[in-house]
């Protein structure tokens, strides 16, 4: 019998359910197995579906599935979908990462970039954090991040969610929102950093964050708009964290009206002018 290789679909032998079936059977029971331990899901979950073809063949009726296979394929289910969903994890975090954040904005972004419903993108930077790392240490400066992450996801609404996009830099993705929405949401996630007590994490602590905030009408508010990609919106994200990181910082800078403004508390600060980012309007 020649050697399965674990990294192509097995080949389905031309054979019943008879002793020489039942005994393919538990070597791909055992191969499923096998590679189940090493992490490759998708071929382990073929050779658990090649056994259960193996009891089906040439039986009239469907025969009974024996309890102990229904339970490796269920448990190869959970697996897989554990470790796909923990390969979109930040490690650090516990946010979406960088791999994520790709995927889910491609799908929020129609074809050619047409937004079908609103969509805020917030770039998020955590202000003087070298500080934080030379003053108090870098586990310790792993552990503001992790806070962080903690209170940027609080009260989001529902589809919305935290993305580490590098370092000390988070990206909030809210979709089917409109701007005014976008702005309170963003604002009071600042200010959730901002009166966090850092003191009893360490005394003299201080943490806030700046944020730019970009956001694209549904298409059909918008008709006269270009098409935006996400690689626009986060360039626009940016350019907005910049006038906030100039205005003073602890703020977050959005656009309304074709002004650049700064929400909340940061209102009544001088805005500057945001370095310019092609088709912005």
């Amino acid at each position: 019998m020649t050697a399965l290789q674990p990294e192509t679909a097995p080949t389905q032998p031309d054979v019943s359910v008879d002793a020489q079936g039942s005994g393919l059977v538990g070597v791909h029971e055992s191969i499923a197995t096998l590679l189940a331990s090493r992490g490759q899901w998708r071929q382990a979950y073929q050779h658990l579906r090649s056994a259960l073809d193996l009891v089906h063949a040439d039986q009239a009726e469907e025969p009974h599935v024996p309890e102990q296979l229904r339970r490796e394929v269920e448990l190869l289910r959970r697996e897989h979908a554990e470790a796909r969903e923990q390969s979109l994890r930040d490690s650090l975090t516990d946010s979406y990462n960088r791999r994520y954040l790709d995927q889910r904005l491609m799908d929020l972004l129609a074809e050619h970039g047409a937004c079908r419903h609103g969509l805020a993108i917030a770039l998020i930077d955590l202000d003087w954090f070298k500080q934080v790392n030379d003053t108090f240490g870098h586990l310790l400066g792993d552990r503001v991040l992790q806070r962080v992450v903690e209170l940027l996801q609080q009260g989001l609404p529902e589809g919305a969610f935290c993305a580490r996009y590098g370092g000390e830099e988070f990206v909030l993705v809210l979709p089917r929102v409109d701007a005014s929405s976008s702005v309170e949401i963003v604002e009071a996630a600042r200010e959730r950093v901002e009166r966090h007590a850092w003191q009893d994490v360490a005394p003299g602590l201080r943490v806030t964050v700046s944020a730019g905030l970009a956001y694209e009408p549904p298409a059909h508010e918008a008709p006269e708009r270009p098409a935006v990609s996400a690689e626009q919106q986060l360039l626009r994200a940016d350019s907005l964290l910049y006038t906030a990181k100039q205005s003073g910082r602890n703020a977050v800078a959005y656009r309304a009206d074709g002004r650049v403004r700064l929400a909340g508390a940061a209102s009544g600060r001088r805005a500057i002018a945001e370095t310019r980012v092609l088709g912005y309007y």
